[in-house]
């Protein structure tokens, strides 16, 4: 099992370059970045958390600018948004962010998508809240094939294109690993339509259920589907530390652990750290 490490980059946190590093000479396997362009003032979406939204969701930079710093000063961490808004962006754009950041890191894009759940700032956007979990899928098919054809073209309800080139196309073939971030079953089971992965959130059980419990459920979902759950990686996010609850996600077979790490500096993040490469070596 491998173990990431997410964070929301702020100006008043480590900087992407700073934390790429001392992850990668800590052994772990990469870096995820959050995404808000904005928070509108007015709430008619709860936050999942419970109570007030954290400053840090306010303050947040530009997820491809920060892994592109990360993607400077590493050689090995992988490279994920954690998770990119595609609801909130342009698809022609964000195909040619991602093919970007995917040559300038030589193949180590991990594209870790969600369909958002904050319906003041995504109609800000122009984007629907009803309508956001088609207006994505359609997005992320046109991305496909904007990485995948010399001359590609996309017909759809909310996404409509004629052919076009557009390059770079990604290092990874036939593109990075589309990972869709959300709870079962909804996001689930937009993952086994149009996933390469899936990224549940692990730390809030009582809110998005158990790991144990539903992680067999989505298994026979892609099963079900013809997809073969032996070559669909599930990640989690805001993994616990707890060396056993580890050892039992790794015998469960998820493939990869997500911290999540405060938006602060180095005194208070490298300790943090120090202290999951000890629980890394004993799982």
């Amino acid at each position: 099992m491998h173990f990431g490490a997410s964070m929301f980059f702020t100006d008043y946190s480590m900087s992407p370059a700073e934390l790429g590093l001392a992850l990668e000479e800590r052994g772990f396997e990469s870096v995820w970045a959050a995404e808000h362009s904005h928070i509108p003032l007015s709430r008619k979406s709860p936050w999942g958390g419970g109570g007030e939204l954290p400053k840090h969701y306010y303050d947040v930079m530009d997820p491809f600018v920060s892994l592109t710093s990360a993607a400077m000063v590493t050689k090995t961490l992988k490279l994920g948004t954690g998770v990119c808004l595609v609801n909130q962006r342009d698809p022609i754009q964000t195909a040619k962010l991602v093919a970007s950041i995917d040559h300038i890191s030589k193949g180590r894009f991990l594209f870790g998508i969600g369909n958002g759940w904050n319906q003041d700032e995504m109609e800000n956007h122009g984007t629907v809240f009803a309508t956001r979990h088609k207006l994505v899928r359609e997005r992320v098919e046109a991305m496909k094939a904007i990485w995948t054809q010399t001359k590609a073209e996309y017909h759809g309800e909310f996404v409509n294109f004629d052919p076009m080139m557009t390059w770079p196309k990604p290092v990874q073939k036939p593109h990075p690993p589309v990972i869709v971030g959300g709870a079962y079953p909804y996001a689930a089971r937009r993952a086994v339509r149009y996933g390469d992965g899936w990224i549940p959130l692990a730390g809030r059980p009582g809110q998005y259920g158990d790991v144990f419990d539903y992680v067999p459920k989505f298994r026979d979902m892609l099963t079900d589907a013809g997809r073969d759950p032996a070559t669909f990686p599930i990640s989690l996010f805001y993994g616990v530390e707890d060396q056993a609850t580890l050892s039992r996600y790794r015998d469960f077979g998820i493939v990869r652990c997500i911290v999540s790490l405060p938006s602060a500096k180095a005194d208070v993040v490298l300790p943090i750290l120090d202290r999951w490469v000890g629980l890394m070596r004993a799982v």
